[in-house]
């Protein structure tokens, strides 16, 4: 066999080599993807698991001061919780809020408990048209009361599209650091509370308007990069026929 044969019959091989090397890291990469996905719907399926157990359990007392440095989502986020304490009213805070009533505002008030820390909590919805607490005297509370609801953690900065103005008092989230500050509130706890509806007499603020909502298409994406793999694989297979067939032939 000359020289020039042995190159002819070396490059075939050499470009099944290269293109199978490929095609086994491309599925092992789908793969790879495909079992992360499994991974991830079980962690949220243990998720929703552990935040439903969380709602429907009995109010427990919301954590005081000592305890604020262990507050988390993870441990935290949608406790079901009771405070007793007395609404500092004139210190409430409108944040602009989207809800199944329409639009309108979170009324977000200070509850100074007992032990002298003050949490912020977030009595309910109120339309556009009632943003002036005149508008809703039967809702306003004055004497100490329990206030049950939704362990919420803190949401710096803003939303997605706007940023809370402290300077102009507008508020496009429930931003306890920078709420507590523009007020003068201290000491505050780095979380708040969404108010049930038990906890609002009259017809405003609107409470118990929580949306627990965790996306879940985990086992869709898992499906997506298994099915790939199995895609690429089968066209792996494929060109390994096509390619001994042309070895055959030229043999």
């Amino acid at each position: 066999m000359t020289d020039l044969q042995n190159e002819t019959a070396f490059r075939p091989r050499s470009r099944l080599a290269v293109v199978s090397i490929l095609g086994l890291l491309l599925i092992a990469g789908l793969l790879a993807l495909g079992t992360w996905q499994v991974k991830r719907l079980f962690w949220k399926l243990d998720l929703i698991a552990r935040v439903e157990q969380r709602i429907g359990a009995p109010p427990v007392p919301a954590p005081p001061r000592s305890d604020w440095p262990n507050v988390s989502p993870a441990r935290d986020e949608y406790r079901h919780v009771a405070l007793h304490g007395r609404f500092l009213n004139d210190e409430e805070t409108l944040v602009y809020a989207a809800t199944e009533l329409g639009a309108g505002y979170w009324v977000m008030t200070p509850l100074a408990l007992y032990d002298g820390t003050i949490v912020l909590v977030n009595r309910g919805f109120v339309p556009m048209e009632r943003r002036d607490p005149k508008a809703r005297q039967q809702g306003r509370i004055e004497d100490e009361v329990k206030v049950t609801g939704l362990m919420r953690m803190d949401e710096p900065k803003g939303s997605l599209l706007q940023s809370n103005r402290p300077r102009e008092d507008r508020w496009y989230s429930r931003d306890v650091g920078a709420i507590a500050a523009a007020r003068g509130l201290s000491p505050v706890a780095p979380y708040f509370v969404d108010a049930d509806a038990s906890s609002i007499p009259g017809t405003l603020p609107v409470g118990g308007l929580t949306r627990v909502v965790f996306p879940n298409n985990h086992l869709v994406y898992a499906l997506t990069w298994y099915c790939l793999a199995a895609m690429t694989a089968g066209m792996l297979v494929i060109f390994w026929r096509s390619a001994r067939k042309s070895n055959s032939g030229a043999a």
